[in-house]
């Protein structure tokens, strides 16, 4: 059979690649000083093409440096680990292997601390990077996390901490465990959660008040697990719910309140209502590797959805936001667990082409969508605040596009309040970028470059 997440834009690129003064069509905000990072799957290897899972190639990371209004350089670099460096016959990446993963992280990439992060669900440590994106370590956050990670940590603005839920197979198998990490980039606190089953946990959500741990029936897979196969499938009839753990709780605090039967891989914000109740907004499937065991764009796609939680009654009430098929939903960073009035998408499909951007007013309901043109196809939207900006969406979206026909990339930024008008810039990248995961703008007041 045809595996779709080795065909086209899918498939890995050969080499690392560093190029300079590149190309732009448009004109670059001067004031975006600082890198665009995204870090995805790009196997250098496949032993069976039929079996393999779009979440298992080895991470790469893409960056591309901006400056004065100039793209000064675009680099792409595999993120360490113990298989790779035993591919290219080195010795092994320092620092602390927990779980003596031979996997690096493949899913996220941002700066915190100071310090540019590659990040991996399921147990995996963050693998530290250079400005230029050479591989430090492993960082366990110099030596205070007990176990491993998550890619989707959620930073509170106001106290500059790091929030992660996290589960590690098949070290845990009963339970999860919520991470605090403060803003030193050393782990202020973590709390055990109990779980009858192991879960997917790609993501979590966070509120003033709580941190929500989502568990959803994609669960751990036996059978699956002892074939080499990516090892989740969907057990319905497993329970579906989500715990909100008050931020400074026990687990004996949680308050579990069932929902509909689903998966969501992304949360786009939530945030606590004045009448007590936990707003969430969410990118829902019916169902996740239920069928098609390869990756999750086949068997359905996702909405936006809108879930009110009330955790006194504990009931859980559910709004479409929109039903249009869409992913890698974000928001503007400071609201992170606040309310919030837009969010922005990527317009997935099975497809690999008309992949457009979208933006959503939460509040009034209106909905914008930026065209790529015909054939291209952008990824997750990243919304970088102009200085001195006054309203939400005063600022812009970084995303990487790719072009069918031409197989290149750009790296496109648009006006995040105008959707009418066309790109402010459009950087040629040398060579395409595969579709991947997740990334962040890392301003060069957060992590700073190497002294010249």
């Amino acid at each position: 059979m045809i595996n779709m997440y080795l065909e086209g834009n899918y498939a890995p690129v050969a080499d690392e690649v560093t190029t300079f003064d590149l190309a732009i069509i448009g004109a670059l905000p001067e004031q975006l000083s600082g890198r665009y990072l995204r870090n995805g799957p790009n196997p250098w290897q496949v032993d069976n093409p039929d079996t393999h899972h779009w979440f298992m190639g080895a991470g790469m990371v893409h960056g591309v440096r901006l400056r004065d209004g100039r793209a000064e350089w675009y680099r792409n670099r595999y993120v360490g680990s113990r298989s790779l460096s035993e591919h290219r016959g080195q010795p092994d990446i320092a620092g602390r292997n927990w779980n003596n993963s031979p996997t690096g992280p493949n899913t996220n990439v941002g700066g915190f601390a100071g310090t540019t992060w590659a990040m991996v669900e399921a147990g995996g440590v963050p693998v530290e990077m250079t400005y230029e994106l050479d591989t430090v370590a492993r960082n366990d956050f110099f030596g205070t996390l007990p176990g491993g990670f998550t890619a989707h940590p959620k930073v509170d603005a106001d106290t500059g901490e790091m929030h992660a839920m996290v589960y590690s197979l098949p070290e845990w198998l009963d339970h999860v465990q919520y991470v605090v990490v403060a803003a030193d980039g050393k782990v202020r606190r973590t709390v055990d959660i109990p779980l009858e089953s192991p879960t997917m946990l790609h993501d979590m959500s966070l509120t003033e008040r709580y941190a929500v741990v989502y568990d959803f029936p994609c669960r751990l897979d036996l059978d699956l697990a002892f074939a080499g196969r990516f090892p989740f499938s969907w057990q319905p009839g497993t329970g579906s719910r989500v715990g909100l753990l008050p931020r400074e709780g026990e687990a004996a605090d949680v308050i579990w309140v069932d929902v509909p039967e689903c998966y969501a891989f992304h949360p786009m914000n939530a945030y606590d209502a004045p009448d007590g109740s936990v707003v969430i907004d969410l990118c829902v499937y019916d169902s996740m590797f239920d069928v098609h065991r390869n990756g999750p764009f086949q068997e359905n796609l996702a909405r936006l959805e809108r879930w009110v939680i009330n955790p006194t009654a504990r009931t859980s009430s559910t709004t479409v936001i929109d039903s249009s098929p869409q992913e890698f939903p974000r928001h503007r960073g400071r609201l992170t667990a606040k309310p919030y009035r837009f969010g922005y998408a990527a317009g997935v499909s099975a497809a690999q082409t008309a992949w457009p951007t979208i933006k959503h007013d939460v509040v009034s309901g209106e909905k914008w969508t930026f065209d790529h043109g015909p054939g291209r196809a952008a990824g997750e939207p990243v919304f970088i605040g102009r200085d001195g900006g006054i309203t939400e969406d005063d600022g812009w979206l970084m995303t990487f596009v790719h072009d069918v026909a031409s197989g290149t990339a750009e790296l496109v930024v648009l006006d995040a309040q105008d959707f009418t008008r066309p790109a402010v810039a459009r950087v040629a990248l040398p060579q395409r970028v595969p579709f991947g995961f997740h990334g962040n703008w890392v301003s060069d007041r957060s992590v700073p470059p190497p002294a010249t």
